[in-house]
């Protein structure tokens, strides 16, 4: 039988971002894959370098939409280690509030892509009705629903006040009993069972070997979450359960995004209802002092690490991110292996492509 190369992307209805894939079929049967990358590289990690500390907090949130607040977040963590400033307890808490909120908002959107591209479109929109409701809460809280501008060196400069707060917890528990219906059909769904199961496998050791992080690497087995791990505050006070799996497929990451989409909400409630009094940001210097410093946050997708460097002056001398998408994506050759072309489609999906961080 002779073999073909299906060419997939870079603009596809597949992919939600460019990215190309050279798929060679024997039959039915996937034999070999290739990947391209390259179509929307930005260049911010060199920009940074042009731009003061405070306008690279913009820019950095744009390295993802999905993940922008954690990015944020993650880089004003470095400088804040830098300058040697504390934020106050109620600054840490609003961002983490965020932060659950974009892993809820992520998780949902992932699943609604993931059916829309095998076929169930009734689950897709039921996720994507349910992320409007996020969406909400995040615009009501920061004014943007995908890049927020919440954070400033020091905290944030967004505030909750009493009534508002309540208002959050209600449209939370409506949000609940919304999720809880929507997983009970992910869970009892005997098709998207069939079609997720035994594809894209990935065992624990090759978890490790290409040092794969978050919903992928705990779908294999690998019980590693930061927030859990690094006992940073808030989340050494809080109580959550890191969901892990180990058989290692779409279904597993299916069944891991969607128990983490139950434990991010009982984290908001618990962020809302601890919330403490006080000021939202302290007042840091324009300028910080030569050194370097890192720091690590758990996003979406998986671990997220930012390197900066100080030289005295008011713009970084060094920026250097580290995302979780890309050690995905060079596993896809891997995962590509031993499947049908119709299952190409779920794999892709499976991985929760974010080309944009990985290709910044």
């Amino acid at each position: 039988m002779s073999k073909t190369i299906v060419p997939i992307g870079p603009q596809h209805p597949l992919l939600k971002e460019p990215v190309a894939f050279q798929i060679t079929v024997e039959g039915e049967q996937v034999i070999d894959s290739a990947m391209r990358m390259g179509y929307v590289h930005r260049g911010i990690e060199r920009l940074c370098e042009e731009r003061t500390y405070v306008q690279d907090i913009h820019l950095l949130e744009r390295v993802c939409g999905i993940c922008s607040h954690v990015h944020a977040t993650t880089y004003c963590r470095a400088v804040e280690a830098l300058i040697g400033v504390e934020v106050p307890l109620r600054g840490v808490y609003l961002r983490a509030l965020l932060c659950e909120l974009e892993r809820i908002h992520s998780h949902l959107l992932w699943l609604g892509v993931l059916a829309r591209n095998i076929g169930f479109d009734t689950i897709f929109m039921y996720a994507w009705r349910d992320r409007e409701i996020v969406l909400d809460i995040m615009e009501d809280l920061s004014g943007g629903r995908v890049s927020h501008a919440a954070n400033v060196i020091g905290g944030v400069r967004v505030d909750l006040t009493e009534a508002r707060r309540e208002e959050i917890l209600g449209e939370l528990t409506f949000l609940d009993g919304q999720v809880a219906r929507l997983l009970n059909v992910v869970e009892q769904e005997q098709s998207l069972r069939a079609r997720t199961r035994d594809i894209g496998l990935l065992t624990l050791e090759q978890v490790r070997q290409y040092c794969v992080v978050g919903p992928v690497a705990r779908a294999s087995g690998l019980d590693v979450d930061f927030r859990r791990d690094s006992l940073q505050v808030p989340y050494d006070r809080l109580t959550f359960e890191v969901p892990v799996h180990d058989a290692g497929d779409v279904w597993a990451r299916t069944l891991v995004r969607s128990q983490e989409t139950v434990e991010s909400l009982r984290l908001c409630r618990q962020i809302l209802e601890d919330l403490p009094e006080g000021p939202t940001s302290a007042r840091v210097p324009r300028r910080v002092k030569a050194g370097q410093a890192i720091a690590r946050a758990e996003a979406p997708r998986g671990e997220v690490f930012y390197y900066v460097r100080s030289d005295g002056s008011d713009s970084p001398a060094r920026v250097k991110v580290r995302t979780p998408t890309l050690t995905s994506l060079i596993t896809l050759p891997v995962q590509l292996q031993e499947i049908t072309m119709a299952d190409v489609s779920v794999v892709l999906s499976g991985v929760d492509l974010c080309i944009a961080c990985a290709d910044r």
